[in-house]
């Protein structure tokens, strides 16, 4: 299994945020956060947390392993089942990644989630696909957060010596907290990388224009 690393980045360097004063106290400069982690076997799961400290600096917590859980349906339904051919030696390939946005209530504000499932012979991926869904919260009022744009896409479908997927969400602010819409956006980018022989790899990346101290980024895979 390969070595999990955690990353928080900005411009290509360590972070290293400033408090803001204005237009909301305890809000902290843009910030760019990554993940990458090793997928489990079956039935595990593995999953990472950083979240954003009083200084307004990342904090890594530690990637945490287990058994599966039985995560809330809005963590994307498996793909949908394929056949499989009377060769195939090994099928059924299945791996679900989240990569959430915490605010410091412990309340989920933007999520984007994935499904693949992949079919193997022969050293070969002969089937793959990965479905994407988002998620958001809204406020009472008719505000809230909103998605604004979202993609996916697999690099290959049948045949594949590898797949590689991605998908994207960016999600904008405007309620309580900022009536303008421009102060927050969250953008969030998940990719999985399936192989001919039944492994995987998760890697995720989320991007917010200004961040809350208690913000938490939550992310994982099984």
């Amino acid at each position: 299994m390969s070595a999990v690393s955690l990353v928080a980045l900005m411009g290509g360097t360590t972070v290293a945020t400033a408090q803001e004063s204005d237009p909301a106290p305890k809000s902290c400069d843009g910030v760019r956060l990554t993940g990458e982690l090793p997928a489990p076997a079956p039935g595990q799961a593995v999953s990472g947390q950083i979240t954003i400290g009083p200084d307004c600096e990342p904090e890594l917590g530690s990637v945490r392993r287990g058994p599966a859980s039985d995560r809330p349906a809005r963590t994307a339904a498996t793909a949908t089942t394929r056949a499989t051919t009377a060769a195939a030696t090994t099928a059924g390939h299945q791996l679900r990644g989240w990569n959430e946005m915490y605010d410091c209530c412990n309340i989920r504000m933007t999520g984007l989630y994935t499904a693949s499932s992949w079919d193997t012979a022969d050293g070969r991926v002969t089937t793959a696909g990965t479905t994407a869904t988002q998620e958001w919260n809204r406020e009472p009022w008719d505000a809230g957060w909103s998605l604004t744009s979202q993609t996916a896409k697999d690099d290959c479908a049948t045949d594949c010596a590898e797949v590689n997927s991605e998908a994207h969400a960016d999600f904008a602010y405007q309620g309580v907290f900022d009536p303008t819409g421009d102060w927050y956006d969250n953008t969030h980018h998940s990719y999985v990388q399936l192989t001919a022989d039944g492994t995987a790899s998760c890697r995720f990346d989320v991007e917010l224009r200004h961040t809350f101290v208690g913000w938490n980024w939550r992310y994982g895979c099984e």
